[in-house]
């Protein structure tokens, strides 16, 4: 006899099913439910573990187009990888993340930002009008990605949401710079992070409310937003209405959602979220140091590691013989903006440069594409590799981790050339 569980995760799936024209899926009815929902191998990838493709299936959230599930409560859902085939993510397809389960209905007329600390000159509060009204607008495109993005890649498993590879999206993020609102507030000295608080709560008081802090100097970068709009829309609910912070080049922990508060500080914020969470063993990375973080063996993730995703195939394809493979993707990083792109045909005995699509600011995603000839039949390993303009590249084998961040490792997709 199936649980109710199950019988409910089939329903929602075929109801999901019943939304997905947007996803060009096809395909009987049969077949799409035998057809993992959300998998990694066919993207060249390892695959998740049997548990979570089981769990997953499209399921469409008001607002939203069908993403694939994660978790209910919270709120957790993946963008497909279709919505990379551009390098904007649509609204309706940006993936949602959530710690707390407790999410407000926030109203622009009510919400509200107050600004204050021990290492404030003065405790402010601001409207939605008056941040628009008072302060110059700003613009970045930027890459929002959570730090377990391709969690569930590794291997051997670790604990956490086994995200596949679309815990991430590229968007138009528009509002007023961070620094400009703390300048109004004025800084002390002495100040060294700044504490960022959301109206998302837990359903029990003794889980920690999520509460993230930045660096002073990365709080007062150009790049750093009060966000109200995301490709020239107010912030759908999902992701952070009506105001939230923009952090580019650093991981989605330090995104906050619903902003509520903004204290600047003399001394490092230590609550669960700081202390415990988020954090890898130190120097495994070349990624920024949080420096005022360091009192552990082990430091916060800050900045996003190079990447590259390859979008116009899947592993086992067939490509008639006489025709070009083509091969089309996105790469990012944290920063420092992609040089270049190489794609490989031959289980990487040869590289050759991809073309970039159009720079839409060094911390946006990157169109890249190449055609690799598909003259003689048999089958081909496709990979594209990823290099920032900091040198850095996509890694071969999966640098491991507790929390299971950072995966970058390079595609290997096989293609028959029939």
């Amino acid at each position: 006899m199936k649980s109710q569980k199950g019988t409910a995760s089939r329903r929602a799936f075929v109801a999901g099913l019943a939304g997905a024209g947007a996803l060009g899926l096809a395909g009987s009815l049969r077949q799409a439910l035998a057809a993992p929902v959300g998998g990694t191998a066919e993207l060249g990838l390892a695959e998740l573990p049997d548990g979570a493709l089981a769990e997953q299936y499209l399921y469409a959230l008001p607002g939203k187009l069908p993403l694939i599930k994660k978790t209910y409560r919270p709120p957790n859902f993946e963008t497909p990888v279709e919505y990379f085939r551009t390098p904007i993510t649509p609204n309706k397809a940006f993936f949602v993340r959530y710690h707390l389960a407790g999410i407000p209905q926030v109203k622009a007329g009510d919400w509200s930002l107050a600004v204050s600390g021990d290492a404030a000159e003065r405790d402010l509060k601001f409207s939605l009008a008056q941040l628009k009204r008072d302060f110059k607008p700003a613009q970045v495109t930027a890459v929002n990605q959570c730090s377990g993005n391709r969690r569930g890649l590794f291997e051997p498993h670790v604990p956490g949401v086994e995200w596949g590879v679309g815990a991430m999206g590229n968007a138009v993020w528009r509002g007023v710079r961070l620094k400009d609102v703390i300048a109004k507030a004025g800084v002390k000295a002495g100040a060294i992070e700044v504490v960022l608080d959301g109206a998302d709560h837990a359903p029990l008081d003794k889980t920690p409310d999520f509460v993230k802090s930045l660096p002073l100097e990365v709080a007062m970068r150009d790049e750093t937003l009060i966000a109200f709009e995301m490709n020239g829309e107010p912030l759908p609910h999902w992701n952070g209405f009506p105001a939230r912070l923009v952090v580019p080049g650093w991981t989605g922990t330090y995104w906050v959602k619903q902003l509520m508060s903004v204290k600047i500080v003399t001394q490092p914020e230590k609550n669960f979220w700081m202390s415990t969470a988020y954090r890898l063993p130190r120097g495994k990375f070349a990624t920024p140091t949080f420096k005022s973080q360091l009192y552990a063996p082990n430091e916060p993730i800050t900045a996003i590691v190079v990447n590259s995703l390859i979008t116009s195939l899947k592993s086992g394809q067939q490509v008639a013989r006489g025709k070009p493979i083509k091969v089309k993707g996105i790469a990012w990083d944290g920063g420092s903006g992609i040089d270049r792109v190489e794609i490989s045909g031959d289980l990487g005995a040869s590289w050759q440069r991809a073309a970039l699509g159009r720079d839409l600011g060094r911390y946006s995603f990157r169109e890249f594409s190449l055609d690799l000839p598909g003259r003689d039949s048999g089958a081909l390993v496709v990979m594209a590799r990823a290099t920032n303009s900091a040198g850095e590249t996509q890694v071969s084998e999966l640098i491991h981790n507790p929390a299971g961040y950072h995966h970058n490792v390079i595609q290997r997709l096989y293609v028959e050339v029939v």
